[in-house]
This record gives C-alpha cells, structure tokens and sequence, in this order.
C-alpha cells in the first residue's frame, strides 16, 4: 500500500485502487492456502481433478472481476480528467462503447484461457470467433470505419464542438460529434454531415486555435503622388495600424509598382481570435487611414487605364460635335 501511495500522487485514486484490489487479493490469498491444506490429504484421483479445476476457476473469475473492474475504473477516472463540457455529448456515447468494448475482450479472453487451463481444445473456437469477426468486418465495414473514425477524433483531439474547422469544401462550425459522423453548420447556415471516417482521413484546419487574425491588405495611391507623400503614407499607416492597442505586430512597406497604382502592401495580425471584436476594430483603423489621406491630399488609385491612339494617315475631322453626332 505504500509503495501504491507513493507511485500516484493523487488520493482519490489510489483509495479507488486499494478498494478495488482488497476484495480479489483475499480471494486469490484464500484459494491460495485452501490449496496447500488440501494437499495434506491424500484425495481420489478424481476428487482431486475436481478440485484442482474448481480453484482454477475461482482464481480465473476473481483476475477476470478485477481486471473489469479495473477497466471501469480507469475509464471513469480518464473520463474525469479529459471530458469538457462542450463535449459530454459526444463522450457519453463514445465511453461506453469502449468499456463494453474492453470488456468483452476480457471476457473472451478470460473464457478461452481458463477452458485451455481446464484441459478444452480452444482452436475449433478461435477459429470460429476469426471466421465470424472476418464476416461482420465485411458486412459493416463503413460502420465500423466510422466508428474508429470517432475514437481517432476523441483521441486525437484536432477539434472540439463550437471550433470552426476547413477541410475540402467545408468551412463551418462544429455543433456535434457523434458516433458515425460529425455535423458542420457552414457559414451559409446549412448544416453539413461529415462521416467520421473522411473526418479520420482529412487535413483538417482549426481556425478557432489560431492565436491571432491575420490581415493582408494592398493600398494603392495614384502614381501622381510625390516620394514625400508616399513616405508620409507610409507614416500614416504606420500610426494607425502598428501602434493600435489589439496589434500583434504589423508590416508595411512599399512593395511594389502596380498596374495603376503605388502599391503598399499592410499585413496586419490582430491580437485576439474574437471576430466580431476584430471586424469593429479593423473597420476603426481603416476609417482612420481614409480621414488622415484626405487631410494630407493622399488620393487612393483604382484601375485605370491610359489609351494613346497613332494617327496613320494625315487626315483631320471637320465640323462641330453636333454635326459629328449627326
């Protein structure tokens, strides 16, 4: 016992663990010296077979009663530790599958070693087990490969209920994980039904666990601005968006001549993953930029294209717009 209390730092479980191995431990010590004293009398042949099978028995259902209670309690304790509330949902129907599933494993396995130990040939019966495992394999092997599909999930964690997740063509919000699928409400508000095994097999991309947004915005000015203007531009934005209160960080520079513009390149990353905060605080700094623009004369370019015609031929055009128009 101390050398348990010492292994776990935490009591309730190592209470948990000396109750459940009290119980099984006196049975295994009782049969244990039942045994040796029946060996002081000298029994039958047959008696003795008996006897020998009856204890193998009792040791074999007491090792199998702990080793299930044990699964529960492991279970239980796991369930604890790992469940959040937003996905009790989806664990309470997860965990006990697993436990029924772990549970009858032991029980098969408990019942084909103490027949081998009782003297049964088991072959015919593992044969029979395989032969029947490979036919329901078969006959539900989409079910069974969404049901996998959820433990992977539940394992592994790439997203929870509330996250919003991209994968192939679907980008929305997960509302709930279940044992054959998994429901997505997109951004148009139809909800979409991802089966757990695509969900297993997809990259799945979790917007909701990046730490910050990040913006990428190309601001253009006309190419009639002066360098000093461009430079004060540059200053502008610098003020505005680098020196906002939710900034992570921010780059800007003049990156580049465009088709129609002097193009200035702002990559942005808010502090925070709240949307609705970000959108009011974005909208703030870009109305900043147009009020700071217009009292230093900066005017924003839009395409625009310059059409030069070469006269061929020596020829003018005679007559008003009227008498052109007619």
């Amino acid at each position: 016992r101390v050398w348990l209390k010492k292994w776990t730092s935490r009591k309730q479980l190592t209470d948990l663990l000396l109750g459940l191995l009290n119980g099984p431990i006196k049975i295994i010590a009782f049969v244990v010296f039942l045994n040796i004293g029946l060996e002081m009398f000298d029994w039958p042949e047959v008696i003795k077979k008996i006897l020998d099978k009856g204890l193998k028995v009792i040791i074999a259902a007491t090792i199998t009663y702990a080793v299930l209670k044990l699964i529960d309690l492991l279970m239980g304790y796991w369930r604890q530790r790992s469940v959040a509330d937003t996905d009790r949902s989806f664990d309470e129907q997860l965990f006990p599958i697993i436990r029924k599933s772990l549970n009858v494993f032991v029980m098969v396995v408990a019942v084909l070693v103490t027949s081998q130990n009782l003297g049964f040939d088991i072959t015919a019966a593992i044969a029979g087990l395989s032969v029947g495992g490979l036919a329901l394999g078969l006959a539900a092997q989409d079910t069974v490969a969404n049901l996998f599909g959820a433990v992977a999930i539940f394992m592994d964690k790439p997203f929870r209920i509330g996250d919003r997740i991209q994968l192939d063509s679907v980008d929305g919000t997960v509302e709930t994980i279940g044992l054959r699928s998994t429901r997505v409400r997109n951004l148009d508000g139809h909800l979409i039904t991802v089966p757990n095994k695509t969900m297993g097999n997809a990259t799945i991309t979790n917007v909701t666990r990046r730490p910050n947004i990040k913006t990428v915005m190309n601001i253009g000015i006309t190419y009639d601005t002066p360098a000093e203007k461009v430079k004060r531009a540059l200053q502008i934005l610098q003020e505005v968006y680098k020196e906002h209160p939710k900034t992570f960080d921010c780059l800007i520079g003049f990156n580049k001549f465009a088709d129609s513009a002097l193009n200035i390149q702002v990559v942005h990353w808010w502090n925070s993953t709240d949307n609705k905060e970000y959108l009011a605080g974005l909208q703030e700094m870009n109305l900043a930029v147009k009020e700071r623009f217009d009292k230093e004369g900066i005017n924003f370019a839009f395409p625009s294209q310059t059409l030069y015609l070469k006269q061929d031929s020596d020829w003018r055009v005679d007559g008003t717009r009227e008498d052109i128009q007619t």
